[in-house]
């Protein structure tokens, strides 16, 4: 099982799993993009014991690119571990002030955001893909948590992780102008005109959004592995039928 290991202090552990050929279908993560939910099962089981927990701790959603996020309690122990029907529906991002809770969000190539706030330990993931960019899902979840958390946004730590590479992120007008009309994402984009497509870096502007969020800069970090290049990378653009990287991460007792 290769990991990417972002973050293992004695306060929480976070990573991402990698795309390796050793691995049943290569280290897929995801039940909703696989050829057999058992290995992907097994996939996950290796993963926890790395990690130390069981795969009943984990808590997934069923991401649909929306901006909706979603308070994990105890209560919601092993939600989407084991099976695709008892994810969370219609969510895109999990944050949690409970130990032992492993969060997890799946991308191939769209943008993964670990949190953690060192005050309260709140710890929360985030799956951005250009979709939930637009709509502003991190910028949205950090104002949420502000205003009803009492989260101080200064007290964040971010991470992005591993995700498609503006040399590889191109879009049509349509995808363009969306990211246009947020007003503060131009200097992430620059038109092509050998292919007559534009080229965005979604992690970029989701770093914007987290500053704008109130998050200092000096607290945020950035994987630039690009999935698509990278043969550690799961690229949904490269091939449909990609499996997934999975990204998580856990407060520890």
């Amino acid at each position: 099982m290769k990991t990417k290991i972002y973050m293992d202090n004695e306060k929480l552990i976070a990573g991402i799993t990698l795309k390796d050929a050793s691995m049943p279908e290569d280290g897929n993560m995801a039940l909703h993009s696989c050829t057999d939910p058992s290995l992907i099962l097994q996939n996950r089981s290796l993963l926890a014991a790395s990690i130390g927990c069981d795969l009943n701790q984990f808590v997934c959603a069923n991401q649909t690119h929306s901006s909706n996020f979603y308070k994990v309690t105890r209560d919601d122990l092993g939600r989407g571990a084991a099976s695709k029907e008892t994810a969370i529906q219609n969510t895109d991002a999990l944050y949690t002030y409970e130990p032992d809770i492993a969060l997890c969000t799946f991308t191939a190539d769209c943008v993964p955001v670990i949190l953690y706030d060192h005050s309260s330990g709140l710890v929360g993931v985030i799956h951005s893909g250009w979709q939930g960019t637009i709509k502003e899902i991190t910028l949205k979840m950090i104002d949420y948590l502000k205003q009803n958390e009492t989260c101080d946004p200064k007290n964040l730590y971010i991470h992005i992780g591993a995700a498609i590479s503006q040399e590889k992120f191109e879009v049509d007008q349509d995808v363009y102008d969306q990211f246009k009309n947020l007003g503060y994402a131009d200097e992430y984009m620059y038109f092509n005109e050998k292919t007559n497509k534009y080229h965005i870096s979604n992690q970029q502007t989701v770093k914007r959004q987290c500053e704008l969020a109130g998050v200092p800069s000096a607290h945020i970090t950035i994987d630039e592995t690009c999935t698509y290049i990278n043969n550690e990378g799961f690229s949904y653009r490269e091939d449909k039928k990609a499996g997934r990287h999975l990204t998580f991460v856990m407060k520890k007792q």
